[in-house]
């Protein structure tokens, strides 16, 4: 490996660029407590990723907006509500340049809070898939999805 394959390396690592991953849901709308079934893809993109497995995030947060007519002064607030994380495949490894597809079921968490959408406030959840890997985790980003009340 020559100096700039080292390089190269070390910037995937902090970038988290060293796998491009996607996921996938098979429900367009999920519910609290219900069982979500996932499809996580990780392709490599070009050196041999060891990685501890992987997982998916689900982050909940709700918002609040408005204006002060007063002051003038744009408000806005958020509050974290949901941060849970799941491990639904086990360590592996990825060679250079393959793809590996890994689906997985979990229970989605009781607690969250349906999607809302008001004038002044909004909550909303957002899920990713991730390898955790050494450095900067490759993950495919976080992806709005719709939460139901319960049935």
């Amino acid at each position: 490996m020559g100096f700039f394959d080292k390089l190269k390396s070390v910037v995937n690592a902090v970038t988290g660029g060293a796998a491009t991953v996607t996921i996938q849901l098979q429900q367009s709308c999920v519910f609290p407590g219900e069982t979500v079934d996932v499809k996580v893809t990780a392709t490599s993109t070009g050196a041999e990723i060891k990685s501890k497995g992987v997982y998916v995030d689900v982050f909940a947060e709700e918002r609040v907006s408005f204006r002060d007519d007063s002051t003038k002064e744009e408000i806005s607030k958020a509050r974290t509500t949901t941060q849970q994380t799941i491990q639904i495949a086990p360590a592996f490894v990825l060679a250079p340049n393959e793809t590996r597809s890994f689906e997985g079921s979990f229970h989605f968490p009781s607690e969250v809070l349906p999607t809302f959408e008001g004038t002044l406030c909004q909550h909303r959840c957002q899920i990713r898939g991730r390898i955790e890997a050494f450095g900067n985790d490759p993950d495919s980003g976080y992806q709005v999805i719709n939460v139901g009340t319960k049935k």
